[in-house]
């Protein structure tokens, strides 16, 4: 379970939205897959950029598949029920939080509005199974996890995320996590100043 916050790195994720908007053209599907989401501010960040950049019928054929392997402390629980306090609201612009959250039941909590929450589907998985929870998506967003993992098992995690992007497809990670060289025929550099790549190729690496 990775640590963060809503708006936490918010120009790396409207970079790779945007690429993934223009690759994606004509395209009646969008799958995304945000891995490691913890207890969801960085999904529902992410799915208020994509509603905010996207047409309303392209965001109603999106999928957010949202992944943590963290069962034990429920955070599958806290990403579902999608209510946060206002404490946590802090950080999100004004009109975001006015059109993306509403009151919930106690006070000083907000929920996430039901057309957001009907684009985010959570399950439980484990990145170093190495087995994606789907294939063909459009982006993959994984932020600071890959820097709890060895060396091997983050070039292992990659070639992973390289089978699960649909061609062309985009992966938004966190700064300090380099491109490991063993990968970089995978990938292009999408992005000058972030950690944001294109595909190369097709499915196999």
């Amino acid at each position: 379970m990775a640590f963060t916050f809503f708006m936490r790195d918010q120009p790396i994720l409207e970079h790779a939205v945007d690429l993934m908007i223009r690759s994606t053209s004509g395209r009646s599907r969008i799958r995304v897959w945000d891995a490691g989401c913890a207890q969801g501010q960085e999904t529902w960040t992410l799915a208020m950029i994509l509603a905010e950049r996207m047409n309303p019928f392209r965001f109603r054929n999106l999928r957010i598949d949202a992944t943590d392997h963290d069962s034990a402390n429920r955070f599958g629980d806290l990403v579902t029920a999608a209510v946060y306090s206002a404490e946590e609201l802090q950080r999100t612009p004004r009109e975001l939080r006015d059109r993306y959250f509403e009151p919930a039941g106690k006070p000083d909590h907000f929920s996430i509005v039901e057309s957001l929450r009907s684009r985010v589907s959570f399950r439980y998985h484990d990145l170093l199974s190495l087995k994606p929870p789907m294939e063909d998506y459009c982006l993959v967003v994984c932020k600071n996890v890959l820097l709890h993992f060895s060396y091997a098992q983050r070039v292992d995690v990659f070639r992973m995320f390289h089978r699960a992007l649909a061609p062309g497809g985009h992966l938004a990670t966190e700064n300090t996590q380099k491109l490991p060289p063993e990968v970089a025929h995978l990938f292009t550099r999408a992005v000058a100043n972030a950690q944001v790549y294109r595909k190369i190729g097709g499915g196999q690496s």
